[in-house]
């Protein structure tokens, strides 16, 4: 049976949703759009930070439609417009618990509990910091956590990539397309990534690499100037000019609230199947809470269209199931 898997329960409080999404940046924006003009009327929890992690891109060159460019907090005011435009209803504050384990589910948040039938997680994931004075107010002026977002803007600069794994030597080999030369600064003596993109990134002429070495402070108040490393050996501070520097430390997905309710993998990302579809029937998640590869504003965008497709299926499929009975 589809719907084998869930307990139904009569839902008293206040009658359920078809649909609630969580999560207000591309992905969960996207598929309100979709599930409004699907006569859904879905309602959107936008979390603590409403637009997602989107709102701290000053410049934004890589989505389809913006020839000039754009800037990250009008992209998501503007899709967010549309979305209500649509019939979708955004609220503040963030979802605070779930139960997926009875149907109708349940989302509360501090103010109140909602029901619905169906539901799209699209909470996304947030980078790691190294938690540096400095270092969140120069993001956008000098700091970054993600190359292929940011890395044209540093054609012709000195820059810094702090990390040792696979993404950070996918983002210094992407930096060379631009910069003038990229250090990577490694707090261990040999590199996690695999053994492939080392190669790569020893071959390449504009990668160095500081060993042993941890970021000890930013230098610049308004727009970044420098890094100071400390050596973890020897405690030896040194001053490094740079324009920029690149957190490629990882990401940390925003799904703790579904600990012991859904699939998740080692990491915290949600596991789906057919692109959207969780190990829960009736949810489907979107965007980067489930992608740890791409963690564009492009794709977590088409995920949030599929879960709204997917979502709308599901829910056509239950009631006719219903009307079976």
């Amino acid at each position: 049976m589809l719907f084998e898997s869930l307990t139904e329960v009569s839902c008293v409080e206040n009658s359920p949703r078809d649909l609630i999404i969580l999560g207000s940046g591309p992905a969960g924006l996207t598929a309100a759009i979709y599930a409004a003009r699907a006569s859904l009327s879905p309602l959107v929890i936008a979390g603590l930070h409403s637009g997602g992690r989107l709102t701290l891109a000053a410049v934004i060159e890589n989505f389809p439609g913006f020839p000039e460019g754009t800037d990250g907090p009008s992209l998501m005011k503007n899709t967010r417009e549309q979305a209500e435009r649509l019939g979708a209803i955004v609220i503040s504050g963030d979802a605070t618990s779930v139960d997926l384990k009875r149907w109708p589910f349940s989302v509360s948040t501090d103010e109140e509990t909602f029901f619905c039938k169906a539901l799209i997680i699209a909470t996304g994931a947030d980078p790691r910091f190294l938690g540096l004075p400095k270092e969140k107010k120069l993001i956008g002026h000098g700091v970054s956590t993600c190359a292929t977002c940011d890395g044209f803007f540093f054609r012709g600069k000195k820059v810094f990539v702090i990390g040792g794994g696979d993404t950070a030597m996918d983002e210094s080999l992407f930096l060379t397309r631009f910069a003038e030369n990229v250090t990577v600064v490694h707090r261990r003596d040999s590199l996690r990534a695999s053994k492939v993109l080392q190669e790569q990134a020893f071959a390449n002429p504009r990668i160095a690499l500081i060993w042993n070495s941890v970021v000890e402070e930013f230098i610049g108040d308004d727009v970044l100037e420098g890094v100071k490393l400390r050596d973890v050996w020897t405690g030896e501070i040194s001053e490094h000019p740079c324009d920029g520097v690149f957190l490629a430390i990882g990401h940390i997905p925003s799904t703790k609230i579904f600990h012991g309710q859904i699939q998740l993998d080692t990491e915290g990302y949600i596991i789906t199947t057919s692109v959207t579809r969780t190990s829960v029937e009736g949810v489907f998640a979107a965007g980067d809470a489930v992608d740890k590869t791409y963690r564009q504003a492009v794709t977590a965008a088409a995920t949030g269209c599929m879960a709204a497709l997917d979502a709308e299926k599901w829910l056509a499929a239950h009631a006719e199931m219903k009307k079976e009975k």
